[in-house]
């Protein structure tokens, strides 16, 4: 298709590269498009060349993954690609039209996603015209030997909590690091960024398990008179791959889990872990961490930007997909 050739793909990527560095910094350059469901959705520009192009993929995601917890089933995502802003509603239109002749889109358990720039504002009016919501941030943190002017880090966190000893896990850990892993996602499920299914408790005892065994020195817990009262979990690169082409260049590391106990909340209990994590991070030459938070929670807004990590992806959402306004 002419809107697929290479050179039309080659050259809105280099708008689109050229506004990023613009805006932030922090964010790559535009990768290869994934492969999409063979829809057709282009933004007409001048002189033959579109305005904007979009690919939608569809997802559905297995009982036996993990991301089963992370959203909905299915899950069909729009990868735009845009020489101005102005051609994000014609875009967001177009695949409304093409989501409503799907079945899928129907279902209660689907949603309608767009990663979007958290710096480019241009974009916010049209997402909320078709009916978007920002559900979730990527937020990043670079290390403090690569640190941007603008990004200025806060001061480093006070020591731990009186009578908490802050250790690497243990494979002996596993029960109550497990329980941990599940107070995240019970806490996020008031907000709609985790859904608590049948598998979930198995699906994080076999995660915990896994990154206990296999990622030693990754994972670090606070425990207070012999009990584990706060965790927080590293996934080192290569396993971090997955995330790492959301950032610039570098060796990205991805924080997947954070979580205290309700009764240490407050205490600098979750500052404290989360310093030793970046102490380590920054040891072993980490360039960049990045990690999820929910934008509804009024715990995870705050906590983070003290812990130097400032929003760089928004992810917003239609539930269900079909619920996308023209």
């Amino acid at each position: 298709m002419l809107w697929l050739r290479p050179d039309v793909v080659d050259d809105l990527n280099e708008a689109v590269a050229s506004y990023w560095r613009a805006i932030d910094p922090m964010l790559p350059a535009p990768g290869d498009l994934p492969a999409g469901c063979g829809g057709s959705l282009v933004v007409p520009g001048t002189n033959g060349r579109p305005a904007g192009i979009g690919l939608c993929r569809h997802r559905h995601i297995a009982d036996d993954i993990l991301d089963q917890v992370w959203g909905t089933i299915t899950r069909l995502d729009l990868t735009p690609r845009l020489r101005t802003s102005a051609a994000l509603d014609e875009l967001l239109g177009q695949w409304r039209d093409h989501l409503a002749a799907l079945p899928e889109a129907s279902g209660e358990d689907s949603a309608a996603m767009i990663n979007w720039p958290s710096r480019d504002i241009s974009g916010v009016n049209a997402l909320l015209k078709h009916g978007m919501q920002p559900l979730t941030v990527i937020a990043v943190r670079p290390a403090r030997h690569t640190i941007l002017a603008e990004d200025a880090m806060p001061p480093r966190s006070a020591g731990t909590s009186p009578g908490v000893l802050i250790r690497e896990a243990r494979p002996d850990d596993l029960d109550a690091a497990a329980e941990l892993e599940m107070g995240v996602i019970r806490y996020d499920a008031h907000f709609g960024t985790a859904i608590i299914r049948p598998a979930t408790e198995a699906l994080v005892r076999e995660d915990t398990h896994k990154m206990l065994t296999e990622w030693p020195g990754w994972v670090w817990v606070a425990e207070r008179d012999g009990r584990l009262v706060g965790l927080v979990h590293v996934q080192p690169p290569p396993s971090s791959d997955w995330i790492a082409v959301m950032t610039r260049p570098g060796t990205t590391a991805y924080l997947q889990t954070m979580f205290v106990g309700p009764d240490e909340r407050g205490s600098g209990l979750g500052a404290a872990l989360v310093k030793r994590a970046h102490d380590e991070l920054d040891a072993r030459g980490i360039s960049t961490t990045l990690l999820h938070y929910s934008q509804l929670n009024p715990l995870s807004v705050p906590f983070w930007s003290r812990m130097g990590y400032r929003p760089l992806w928004t992810v917003w959402e239609a539930r269900p997909a079909a619920a996308l306004r023209p």
